[in-house]
C-alpha cells in the first residue's frame, strides 16, 4: 500500500503538467487567421512596400518623417490588419505591425521599444485594437514624452495618458459587441486634452481587421471597406492636425 501512495504522488503532478501543457498549447493554436485576401498586401506595390522583419512587418509609404506602431488584438493573427494599415501607409504614415508571441499583445507590451531605437522618424505614434490597444495604452503612458499619440480602435486605457503634447483619437463602432462601453467612458477620466472619440455607426469590432466574424460580436450594418476608410481618415486627422 505504500509503494501505490508513492506511485499515485509521482503520476498525479506528472498527469497535471501534460494537462496543462495540452491547454496551453490548445489556447495558444486557437486564434483567428487572416482571411486569405489579405495575402495580396504582402508582394507590396509601387506606393508601398511591405517588408517582413523579426518584429512583424513594416509598411513603407511615401511618407518620411511619421510611423506608427500597431499592436494586434488578443488571439489575432497580426497580418489581418494589413488592409487598414496599407490605406495609412499610402497617405504618408509607415506602419509597423508588430507579430506578438503567441498572439497575445500582453506578453510583448514593450515591442514598440525596438522599433523606435531601429528606426528614425521625427514622429512616432502608437495603436492597438482591443486588447493590443490596452497594451499599447499602457506602454504609451510610461512613454509620453516620446511619442506624438495613440489610437485606439476598440480598445481604452487603464493608466493616465495625461500630456500636453501628446493625442489620443479613440475609434469604435456602434454595433461593437466585445467592447466594453462603460470601460470606455471611465477611461475618458484618463485621457490628454487632446482626446476625440469616433464612433463609426454600423461598424462593429471584427471589421477593423480582416479575420472573419469574432465570437460575442454583432453583425456589422456596413462593410468592412467602409469601416476601415472611416477609421483611416479619423486617424489622419489626429495626426495632421
Amino acid at each position: 500500500m505504500q509503494k501505490f501512495w508513492k506511485k499515485k504522488k509521482v503520476f498525479f503532478p506528472i498527469a497535471a503538467g501534460i494537462l496543462l501543457f495540452i491547454a496551453i498549447f490548445w489556447y495558444v493554436n486557437d486564434y483567428y487567421h487572416s482571411n486569405e485576401s489579405v495575402q495580396e498586401y504582402l508582394s507590396g506595390e509601387d506606393m508601398v512596400s511591405v517588408t517582413e522583419m523579426k518584429e512583424g512587418l513594416y509598411l513603407n509609404g511615401p511618407g518620411k518623417d511619421t510611423a506608427i506602431i500597431f499592436y494586434p488584438g488578443a488571439k489575432v493573427e497580426y497580418t489581418a490588419y494589413l488592409p487598414l494599415f496599407h490605406k495609412v501607409a499610402e497617405q504618408g504614415i509607415d506602419c509597423f505591425l508588430v507579430k506578438m508571441p503567441c498572439n497575445l499583445a500582453v506578453l510583448g507590451q514593450n515591442k514598440a521599444e525596438k522599433i523606435i531605437d531601429s528606426y528614425d522618424y521625427e514622429h512616432w505614434y502608437l495603436s492597438g485594437h482591443s486588447l493590443g490597444g490596452a497594451m499599447a495604452a499602457s506602454y504609451a503612458s510610461g512613454h509620453l514624452e516620446t511619442l506624438d499619440g495613440l489610437v485606439l480602435l476598440a480598445a481604452y486605457p487603464t493608466k493616465s495618458l495625461e500630456s500636453e503634447n501628446f493625442s489620443v483619437v479613440s475609434i469604435y463602432g456602434s454595433e461593437d459587441g466585445v467592447l466594453n462601453m462603460e470601460k470606455v467612458e471611465d477611461g475618458t477620466a484618463l485621457m490628454p486634452a487632446d482626446y476625440t472619440e469616433v464612433c463609426i455607426e454600423g461598424g462593429n469590432h471584427a471589421q477593423f481587421g480582416d479575420y472573419g466574424e469574432q465570437k460575442g460580436d454583432n453583425d456589422a450594418a456596413i462593410g468592412r471597406e467602409e469601416q476601415q476608410d472611416e477609421t483611416v481618415t479619423a486617424i489622419l486627422q489626429m495626426i495632421n492636425e
